[in-house]
């Protein structure tokens, strides 16, 4: 026998002691996906055959399979569930998560159930016990499908249960399959002619019968329309608007939603008794022009419809009023209703129409819903939200939104068919309601595209402390730098760091061409610059405003008035910088002064005044010339040190003296730049040093063929000789650009830095360099760094796709807060 199981249910096994159903689940289901009673006893009383813990056994296993089914997951019951209620508690369950309950009946004689049992030795009760079971299972047999029991599967005998087999059936509204491309039209409420002239817009060839009515459409593209449903109802054609749309559904062309006013036809048309307003008399005068014969098609046409579609891999749903995330995929009356009539808060407006719950507003899924039923003039994103009904019978217009491009297309109306209650101007959409603090707090868990990621609950609230106190204006922070990971550590001699290992951790990756850049030593600034100085801004690695109002705004507009030309080649109103600040010290001087200058100051006091009164000591015959040599060792270290950090140190008032190095052009209006290869960016970076060289620094780098060792020696030579005048390193990147995937598709490390010899010794302190202190850093850990940078950074790129997709606000900001809270986590700061 062939069992149907929809792919998401709650199976109840249902048979008595020894009927077999534990060996049937277990031949069936993974073990992860059956719950058992006698499990379950165990676990609260330390015994599988305590009864007296029957109750507490299902108060747990019923929340274990609520955490399931919430998951999206089968889960199966292994109990002899013979009572209505415990049946019942299994279908609230069931109900409360919105799948549907099924029943696997196993019914063996009761004779065979009690030799099984005589035959455990875990079981120890009298025959009468399997008789009563094997009555109350009779019994139940006429009350499941009453129960609420969508499927019921009854197995008669040991070989109908050793033959049977489970097939998982998607539910009606799983069209993941589907993934288009798709011409998803609004409410169109009769409005025949619109919609004919919206098909031919979107290029559509309509069919024609033999008396010229539209009886199907077909696309040169293959594109696939998508009706949010009430097609009927208030305009001048609703037969002819369902003769097409039938057509086109069943040749395949087309999907279609059902929508209130269709529901409400129906039920009038399998006589049922239903108030005639909101336009269903009209329809009704128009359906009586009709043969028969095409209204008995349109009553079994929308008896047949579902209430909503997951379609393109889960990335669209489609549903007439909507659907909140938790009801995606789900089937029963509760999300049926509310994607034909939404939700309502209880109230009624002026006009005496229910006030809709603004559910949109509160929507977080990743999933874009597309749907009608509440007319609004424009339609417009709301948290991956979007009303496509337009009032076209009202006299508005009638709208498609083309779907993966999400381009709008629509018609006006020929005129006002039928006047609104309540005017269209006050049912605008909302706009994005902002950020929610529940939203970033607490443990979470995102997958963003290019991996996921955990954030844990402490460094939630790290990132929550920086961002609630010190941060630009979140709604602003829509990109944070990643931490970067230095090379493998070099086996030349003398070095930590060295070009050759570079070359080889991106030749590892798969990456055949490199771009050095020159590494400026000073502090990361991210730069936000429009047209208009609306929403301008820039701000440290970790989001804090960069100086303050005093400097900022004057730095934002020498940066405005050098990145107009660019404004207008690229075509957008802003621009994403990512740059560095220079000098060091302009930003980190207090660092500097603390961290380093104290050390390099107490150094060049003691050692020169040591090394005084040794050369007295000397002078008297006394032998400290092994002692001599290592303080002399020191004070030329503590000079290399010194020396090290007042390269980056240079006066500046103001912004006299500061100097900004750009040097990636991440993004624009609607656009990410990430996939540019470096050529583009260091281009466009060149051109605002041109436009401003006072406060434009260069970027001095070189390309590099991974396979050319003469371009790798002249690389390594550049290097040398950039850090031995003072310079901190190169940062070695793959050229293609930010976004560069190894041959698995998986991200490659956007860039690996390489530090000067010299530079290092303000890491890792005065006396690094000695053989003995780099044979210990060279067995430095890297891995942790490196899975930060990449997770980091793939934050970063997803940030940018969603900004460029016009993504609501907290669906960038949760994963800028995720970068900023891995900021959190313990590693290595001198990696």
């Amino acid at each position: 026998m062939i069992l149907d199981v929809p792919e998401l249910s709650l199976v109840a096994l249902v048979g008595i002691s020894g009927s077999g159903k534990s060996t049937f689940a277990a031949r069936h289901w993974a073990p992860t996906q059956v719950l058992s009673s006698d499990f379950f006893r165990g676990l609260v009383a330390d015994d599988e055959n305590d009864q007296s813990a029957s109750s507490d056994a299902f108060d747990v296993l019923h929340y274990v399979a609520g955490k399931r089914l919430a998951a999206g997951r089968l889960t199966v019951v292994d109990a002899t569930n013979l009572q209505s209620h415990a049946r019942a508690g299994l279908v609230k369950v069931a109900r409360e998560h919105d799948v549907l309950p099924v029943a696997v009946v196993l019914d063996v004689p009761e004779s065979l159930a009690w030799e099984r049992t005589q035959a455990r030795t875990d079981r120890a009760f009298g025959r009468q016990v399997i008789t009563r079971m094997h009555r109350d299972l009779r019994r139940s047999l006429g009350q499941l499908a009453k129960e609420g029991f969508r499927k019921i599967h009854v197995l008669r005998g040991v070989d109908e249960i050793a033959a049977a087999e489970i097939r998982y059936e998607k539910l009606f509204n799983d069209l993941k399959g589907e993934h288009g491309p798709f011409d998803i039209i609004g409410d169109v409420h009769g409005c025949r002619a619109e919609l004919e002239a919206l098909l031919g817009k979107l290029g559509w060839h309509l069919v024609r019968d033999e008396r010229d009515r539209p009886v199907d459409a077909t696309h040169p593209e293959g594109r696939k329309a998508v009706f949010v449903g009430d097609l009927v109802d208030r305009g001048p054609d609703s037969p002819g608007v369902l003769r097409l749309v039938m057509g086109m559904v069943a040749a395949g062309h087309a999907i279609c939603l059902p929508g209130n006013h269709e529901q409400k036809l129906a039920r009038k048309l399998n006589g049922r008794n239903v108030q005639l307003t909101h336009g269903l008399p009209e329809t009704l005068e128009q359906l009586e022009a009709e043969d028969p014969a095409f209204v008995a098609e349109v009553r079994v046409f929308i008896d047949g419809l579902v209430s909503h579609y997951v379609l393109d891999d889960g990335n669209l749903v489609v549903a007439h009023a909507g659907l909140k995330e938790a009801y995606h995929g789900r089937a029963s009356g509760r999300v049926r209703s509310f994607a034909l009539y939404g939700e309502t808060t209880g109230e009624t407006d002026e006009y005496g129409l229910p006030v809709r719950y603004p559910w949109a507003r509160e929507y977080r899924g990743s999933a874009a819903v597309v749907y009608g039923h509440v007319p609004t003039p424009v339609p417009e994103w709301i948290n991956n939200t979007i009303c496509l009904d337009t009032g076209c019978v009202f006299g508005g217009a009638l709208t498609a939104l083309r779907w993966p491009s999400r381009e709008l297309v629509a018609v006006p109306a020929a005129k006002e068919y039928y006047a609104p209650v309540r005017p269209l101007l006050t049912t605008a959409a909302k706009p994005d309601q902002g950020l929610d603090i529940a939203d970033v707090t607490g443990r979470r868990h995102i997958d963003y595209g290019y991996g996921q990621t955990t954030v844990p609950a402490e460094n939630a609230a790290a990132a929550l402390e920086v961002m609630g106190r010190f941060s630009v204006d979140p709604e602003t922070l829509v990109w944070l730098p990643p931490t970067m990971a230095p090379c493998t550590s070099s086996t030349v001699e003398g070095y930590l760091e060295h070009p050759s290992s570079a070359f080889a951790d991106l030749r590892a990756a798969g990456v055949e061409r490199v771009v050095c850049e020159e590494k400026h030593m000073g502090s990361r600034a991210v730069v936000r610059v429009s047209v208009s100085g609306t929403g301008d801004a820039v701000w440290t690695r970790t989001g804090r405003p960069f100086f303050g109002p005093e400097l900022d705004e004057p730095l934002l507009a020498r940066i405005r008035a050098a990145a107009a030309p660019l404004f207008a080649e690229l075509e957008t109103g802003w621009l994403l910088l990512d740059t560095e600040l220079l000098p060091w010290s302009a930003k980190a001087g207090s660092l500097i002064r603390d961290q380093y200058a104290g050390v390099g100051a107490a150094g060049r006091a003691a050692l020169p005044a040591a090394l005084t009164v040794l050369d007295r000591v000397a002078g008297r015959g006394l032998d400290v010339g092994g002692l001599r040599d290592r303080l002399e060792l020191r004070a030329t270290e503590i000079e290399g040190f010194s020396a090290a950090y007042r390269a980056y140190v240079k006066p500046t008032d103001g912004l006299t003296g500061v100097t900004l190095a750009p040097f990636a052009v991440l993004a624009g209006a609607g656009v990410s730049y990430a996939k540019r290869d470096h050529d583009w960016h260091l281009a466009l970076a060149d051109r605002l040093v041109a436009a401003d060289p006072e406060l434009f620094t260069p970027t001095r780098r070189m390309i590099v063929d991974l396979d050319d060792p003469v371009a790798e020696a002249a690389a390594t030579e550049w290097w040398l000789t950039l850090t031995a005048a003072g310079g901190e390193g190169m940062v070695v990147k793959p050229w293609a650009g930010l976004a560069r995937t190894d041959a698995k598709g998986r991200l490659v490390q956007p860039g690996v830095k390489c530090r000067g010899r010299e530079y290092l010794r303000i890491i890792y302190g005065p006396e690094y360099t000695r053989p003995e202190q780099l044979d210990q850093l060279r067995r430095r850990n890297l891995g942790r760094k490196r899975s930060l940078a990449l997770r980091e950074h793939g934050l970063g790129l997803a940030a940018l796709d969603r900004l460029a997709e016009g993504a609501p606000a907290w669906r960038v900001h949760e994963l800028v807060f995720a970068i900023l809270a891995a900021e959190s986590e313990p590693v290595d700061p001198r990696l």
